[in-house]
């Protein structure tokens, strides 16, 4: 076999085949149009029971959508030509966006995040200030869930760019709750899923409706309406070959068009600012190992500049009216202060200890991590400029709010990255190396900066891990209406550091955070090395307790300044309850 030659696979080197046919698609296209065909039966069954019930027009597009899945998997294995099976990729894309509009249909009131953003859609087109401006009563409503602030206080406000609102505003017309917000998410996804479908290599098509509508965990982020899925359409075609973006010194029509659907995603929502920094350094190495310094700083200069307009637009109205209300609106996921929440290193002062007296360090961590892959990443780019898009979600795994959401609600732009911005990309990209990190060592110096530039995060993460919890709790009293129903706790409460602390306190019966209870009696704040008796309030005024034997009762106790939490394990027999039966 000579080297460059075209070679016919295993799989269609078949007895009996015709001289001159023309080759058949690969076999991993196959593969991947099945999967695509397969990740669309994930969830689809409960739609369809719910739609049984009192939609059954909806449960027939359902059966539908069902017969659509099962030919489509039967024709994906056998169809000849590769023109036949790219109509096929469309037919799982088609059935995908049916599937995900059913959905939408019997699901479409939202959490707390459709809430806020209707809401400020609606004080928008009222003319009313939308920053700043708490709105309690929309937490009232069933399924609507709080933040619970580490000072006791819970966060009522909206705390997004303005975009969400601005898309949402034409859409108040579909009625109460959450519903205008869920459509605007919800059609944000499947125009993005749609473009990254059109942009990507025909093969590989199949992958884009598999990880945007596939598996039901995106289109269920969208039906609460979150403001990132909004960000992360727009992002797509940012993302999309994006090593090319200003080649030649040129951005184009279209480069222009890209670098506003950048800024345009900032505004939408806060993920897509920490993806940002990365995907600029990336553009300026590529462009400087092809131009030279200042022709890759003039693009670079260009693509913020576009970006930067387009995000002042959709923001001005806001900046304008109010300017201090929109300046700590928008920055608030970083500024608020919410409990611990996430599947990330929190989960050690969460679940595995009993708290720690150095939360803020997780902050920190955060933050020097983030720092220090994009250093990182500008000094080892031809090798990790593909995982640009992966890398600035590594830095949430230390921060205080780690939840999965912030991982995998960006992860079609991991599939972008991989199709379209493969190493090869990379291989002439400028990589800065001064005089310390050139010599005849530098494989051992780059490595030993490299480690540097992390230590600090993980040396933070570490401290806030290992923290101890300052507040010693034991209950001595508690009030009840019925056998499983609390009224009222009692606490002998010692404060062992050596700084006054102001404690808030809640009783917890899985992994997420449950209301504060209300002090009732004593102190509100103890001085260092001081101990005191404390009695609560349940919140609404009863608290009850599950029946299974199994659920784990914890009193969590969080301060605002310092950041700390201090846990107890409560036994039901402290709380005078009788044991549950089986």
């Amino acid at each position: 076999m000579t080297p460059g030659r075209r070679t016919s696979s295993a799989v269609s080197a078949v007895p009996g085949a015709r001289a001159g046919a023309p080759d058949g698609p690969p076999q991993w296209h196959r593969v991947l149009t099945l999967l695509a065909d397969v990740s669309l039966f994930i969830g689809t069954r409960s739609v369809w029971t719910q739609a049984a019930t009192h939609r059954l027009v909806l449960a027939g597009v359902i059966s539908v959508c069902y017969a659509s899945i099962l030919v489509t998997g039967v024709l994906a294995l056998t169809v000849r030509r590769t023109r036949s099976l790219a109509r096929l990729d469309l037919v799982v894309l088609a059935t995908a966006v049916t599937l995900t509009l059913c959905a939408w249909a019997l699901n479409h009131a939202g959490g707390d995040e459709a809430a806020l953003t209707t809401q400020a859609a609606r004080e928008l087109v009222a003319g009313h200030p939308v920053y700043g401006q708490p709105w309690p009563w929309l937490f009232q409503a069933k399924g609507v869930a709080l933040t619970p602030t580490m000072d006791g206080g819970y966060d009522f406000t909206y705390g997004y760019p303005p975009l969400a609102p601005l898309l949402t505003a034409p859409l108040l017309w579909l009625g109460h709750a959450g519903a205008p917000a869920t459509a605007a998410a919800t059609g944000a996804l499947v125009v993005g899923a749609v473009v990254l479908w059109r942009l990507l290599p025909v093969p590989w098509r199949s992958a884009a409706t598999m990880v945007c509508l596939g598996f039901g965990f995106l289109p269920m982020y969208a039906r609460q309406g979150y403001p990132a899925i909004i960000g992360l359409a727009l992002l797509m075609p940012v993302v999309v070959r994006w090593p090319r973006l200003g080649a030649r010194g040129r951005l184009g029509a279209a480069g222009v068009a890209r670098a506003a659907c950048l800024g345009a995603a900032c505004a939408a929502q806060q993920l897509p600012w920490f993806v940002t920094p990365f995907l600029l350094a990336g553009i300026y190495a590529v462009r400087r190992g092809e131009l030279g310094g200042r022709a890759a700083a003039r693009v670079c200069l260009r693509i913020v500049g576009v970006a930067a307009l387009t995000w002042s637009l959709v923001n001005a109205y806001f900046a304008a009216a109010s300017p201090g209300p929109w300046v700590r609106g928008i920055a608030l996921p970083l500024t608020q202060g919410a409990v611990l929440h996430g599947q990330g290193l929190v989960g050690v002062s969460l679940y595995f200890t009993h708290g720690s007296d150095r939360l803020d360090w997780y902050g920190h961590a955060s933050v020097l991590l983030t720092v220090a892959l994009l250093a990182v990443f500008t000094l080892f780019v031809r090798r990790l400029g593909p995982a640009a898009t992966v890398l600035p979600w590594c830095a949430f795994y230390l921060a205080t709010r780690s939840q999965d959401g912030y991982y995998l609600m960006m992860t079609p732009l991991w599939l972008a990255a991989a199709v379209t911005a493969p190493l090869p990309e990379f291989a002439h990209a400028w990589q800065p190396r001064p005089r310390p990190l050139a010599g005849p060592r530098r494989r051992p110096a780059l490595a030993a900066t490299a480690v540097a530039l992390v230590t600090p995060a993980l040396v933070s993460a570490v401290l806030a891990a290992t923290g101890t919890p300052p507040l010693r709790m034991d209950v001595t009293a508690a009030r009840h209406s019925s056998a499983r129903t609390l009224t009222r706790l009692t606490l002998r409460v010692a404060n062992t550091g050596g700084t006054a602390l102001t404690p808030h306190y809640m009783l917890t019966t899985g992994r997420g955070m449950s209301r504060y209870w209300s002090l009732v009696r004593g102190p509100a704040t103890l001085p260092a090395h001081s101990t005191a008796t404390v009695e609560l309030r349940a919140p609404s005024g009863a608290f009850t307790v599950p029946s299974k034997r199994s659920t784990r009762l914890r009193l969590r106790v969080f301060t605002g300044s310092p950041q700390t939490l201090s846990t107890r394990d409560v036994r039901r027999a402290e709380l005078g309850l009788r044991p549950p039966r089986g």
